[in-house]
């Protein structure tokens, strides 16, 4: 069984049909995972990079948990910064990591453009950062990882009471570990182990778990001289 399917799609922006390749679900099994749920899989398909679906018509990119509608305003502003100048490049088929990349920052675009929730942003932001770190960028993973720590930051202060606190809690202190600002990591990771209304067991035992991570990185640095923080990729 081949790996990727051919789903129809309409795009809400043009109304044009158009198909968008979809990696079947017995192949989205990760071999490993990282502490920020970056997954990395050994069947040779990542379903990562198949996410972004984009018009060919209009350039319109997004994913599944982006707008269902969009408005005339919302319309206008997207053709204004990008429709207006696409050039009718096609993603369907197999995807290499550079058009991964491309789809990637191409929603994001339109998210900014459209004026997308904070959430969809995050999302976005944090995957081109887990593209870069299967690259090896370390430093454009670090970048981005910073861009998404900021609009997570902001998901939690608009509409965290109606999402998994837990989850976006465990992120935020996750993401600051990653970009070595471990005091603020350590405040985030304690949030969640002593707020008794969280019953997430498995995100308080993973924040537990991080948090004594942190205290190790920190002395660890203490004891090499108190050089400067650098971010992990463990």
């Amino acid at each position: 069984m081949e790996p990727l399917y051919e789903s129809k799609v309409i795009c809400i922006c043009c109304e044009t049909t158009f198909t968008t390749s979809k990696v079947r679900p017995s192949f989205k099994r990760a071999s490993r995972m990282d502490s920020d749920f970056c997954g990395y899989y050994d069947n040779g398909v990542n379903p990562d990079f198949y996410v972004v679906r984009v018009c060919p018509s209009c350039g319109y990119a997004s994913t599944e948990n982006g707008f269902n509608h969009l408005n005339d305003k919302q319309k206008i502003g997207y053709y204004e910064r990008i429709g207006a100048s696409w050039q009718g490049l096609a993603y369907s088929g197999e995807r290499t990591a550079e058009q991964a990349m491309e789809t990637y920052k191409l929603a994001l675009l339109t998210a900014q453009s459209t004026g997308a929730a904070d959430r969809v942003i995050a999302g976005l932001l944090h995957h081109i950062a887990w593209l870069y770190r299967y690259e090896g960028d370390e430093k454009q993973e670090r970048k981005f990882l910073t861009f998404a720590l900021d609009a997570y930051v902001r998901v939690y202060e608009l509409e965290g009471i109606s999402l998994n606190n837990a989850r976006l809690m465990f992120l935020i202190g996750e993401l600051n570990r990653r970009i070595g600002e471990r005091h603020e990591a350590v405040k985030w990771f304690s949030r969640v182990v002593s707020d008794k209304s969280i019953m997430d067991a498995a995100m308080i035992r993973a924040c537990r778990e991080q948090w004594q991570l942190v205290r190790e990185e920190m002395g660890s640095s203490s004891m090499a001289g108190g050089g400067s923080e650098k971010a992990s990729t463990a």
